[in-house]
């Protein structure tokens, strides 16, 4: 009798062991699978936004659009390449489901802002508050935009630095867009000593601004005196320009005046202040 258990015991522990080891190798060679699927998926995902890339660039789709449907695309598929992974593996859908389901209540509270920030995006799509290519301020930042993701807006700054910006911030907030109109006004403050012919410094400016052809004349520029300071008579310049031409004429302004200024004997002052010592008794 005694041998006899012994045998059955021994024949259980066998059949585990055969059953431990085909499943062993059953859950390799799916594991195996779902790699190169994995990888195999990733490069058709990369495939597939390049080819949308083409197809929309052809279609002549504005940048802005483009850049959020690849970033959409992207999600989407990856979403269903891990759906499929987990079919391979035999994980129950069912179960799949549920535990995604009672995940997603805690992830989305932990996740309140990811989901603003996808309203955003939206929002950002459907009015149009910057396009790409467009040169922004918002957020404490300011640069062009290179890319507008579902989640944020990639910007670009004047010294090439990469910045990236939730769309919730952006859709909720101050944007401004300094390409949204195709001209623009420079306003310039040009300070004079007290004492300086006014006359003269009104001519001055106006043949600087009649010499620059980016400046147009309609509207006509406008020059005022438009502050008597503590050290200085302010004068205020407004010129109208293309929005390209905006900074070049800026500085070309500040340059021509600083120049013909000093050649015509026109004082620019520099903050100063007067002490008064009491005498003594």
């Amino acid at each position: 009798m005694d041998s006899l258990k012994n045998l059955d015991n021994i024949s259980w522990w066998e059949h585990s062991l055969h059953t431990l080891r085909d499943d062993a190798i059953n859950f390799g060679e799916k594991l195996l699978l779902c790699i190169v699927i994995y990888f195999i998926g990733r490069k058709l995902i990369k495939y597939t936004k390049v080819l949308v890339n083409k197809l929309l660039s052809k279609q002549q789709f504005d940048p802005t659009v483009t850049s959020f449907l690849k970033s959409l695309i992207d999600i989407i598929l990856t979403a269903a390449l891990l759906i499929t992974i987990v079919n391979i593996l035999g994980i129950n859908n069912s179960s799949f489901v549920a535990i995604l389901a009672s995940a997603g209540v805690a992830m989305g509270m932990a996740m309140s802002g990811t989901l603003q920030n996808f309203a955003g995006g939206v929002m950002i799509l459907v009015f149009r508050p910057y396009r790409v290519g467009d040169y922004i301020q918002a957020q404490g930042q300011e640069g062009t935009v290179k890319e507008i993701h579902i989640f944020n807006t990639e910007i670009m700054t004047a010294d090439n630095k990469t910045v990236f910006i939730p769309n919730g911030g952006l859709s909720s907030n101050v944007i401004v867009n300094f390409n949204n109109k195709n001209t623009r006004r420079i306003d310039l403050v040009v300070g004079v000593e007290y004492g300086t012919d006014y006359d003269l410094v009104k001519s001055t400016v106006t043949k600087i601004i009649q010499s620059d052809e980016r400046i147009f004349p309609d509207p006509a520029p406008f020059i005022a005196l438009k502050t008597l300071n503590e050290s200085s008579v302010d004068i205020l310049i407004r010129v109208w320009v293309n929005t390209s031409d905006y900074w070049n004429v800026y500085f070309n302004l500040n340059e021509q005046v600083y120049k013909i200024f000093g050649k015509k004997g026109i004082g620019i002052p520099f903050p100063q202040m007067t002490v008064h010592l009491a005498g003594k008794d």
